[in-house]
């Protein structure tokens, strides 16, 4: 049942999914872009991904730290506040120290 050749055989015709793919961070999104993005979210009535949204270019947020906001963090007892602070979440490090 367990063969050990054919688990090699299979695993070495995989191929990686991003393969040929270009790695790394993407470049910044443009004031054009940005604003056909709220401009197609106004259109579309989307409220609640344009506030993301605009809070995220806005603050200059980073992905992980957008994911992290909780409704209490910008309408405490169910009320929308006008200015909201994030903080962002401190990134660990890379490095081990031994």
């Amino acid at each position: 049942m367990d063969n050990p050749e054919n688990d090699n055989r299979t695993a070495s015709l995989r191929v990686p999914w991003n393969k040929g793919k270009l790695i790394g961070q993407e470049p910044t999104l443009r004031s054009k872009q940005v604003w056909s993005i709220r401009t197609k979210l106004q259109i579309e009535e989307r409220t609640r991904e344009l506030a993301m949204f605009n809070l995220a270019i806005d603050g200059k947020l980073r992905g992980c730290d957008v994911v992290a906001i909780r409704v209490e963090d910008v309408a405490p007892s169910g009320y929308a506040i006008d200015r909201a602070t994030v903080r962002q979440i401190r990134q660990a490090s890379r490095s081990s120290s031994n």
